[in-house]
């Protein structure tokens, strides 16, 4: 009785993610960062959703072959901050809050840097 009951432990199951969840928190953790303007696709992007259905602005998602998440950002940043230090924070936040939500494995977090937005005085 007490192999059986170590054997249903062992196997846990299987669990699964919808694509927009996980598109949804990369971009909740883009915007968190301060010195973000916005995200914004790249031309590629804006090409590939006129034929298709639009997944999210600024994000480019994959699964690689061993089951690690591969992402790309594309944003926009405020002037007057530097670009290595919000990238680093944009990366870790990625990472930080895929991994606490829904415990996936990152493989890359590429940012990229589209263009620079000024603050305007309101």
């Amino acid at each position: 009785m007490a192999e059986l009951y170590n054997e249903l432990q062992d196997n846990k199951g299987k669990i699964t993610c919808d694509r927009n969840i996980l598109l949804s928190i990369i971009s909740l953790a883009t915007k968190e960062i301060n010195g973000v303007s916005r995200m914004q696709d790249s031309f590629a992007m804006k090409f590939k959703k006129f034929f298709t259905r639009a997944d999210s602005t600024g994000v480019k998602l994959k699964v690689a072959s061993n089951g690690q998440l591969v992402i790309d950002v594309f944003i926009r940043i405020y002037s007057g901050n530097k670009v290595p230090d919000v990238a680093f924070k944009v990366q870790e936040n990625i990472k930080n809050n895929i991994v606490s939500m829904v415990e996936m494995r990152v493989g890359k977090i590429n940012v990229h840097i589209v263009g620079v937005d000024f603050k305007t005085e309101e």
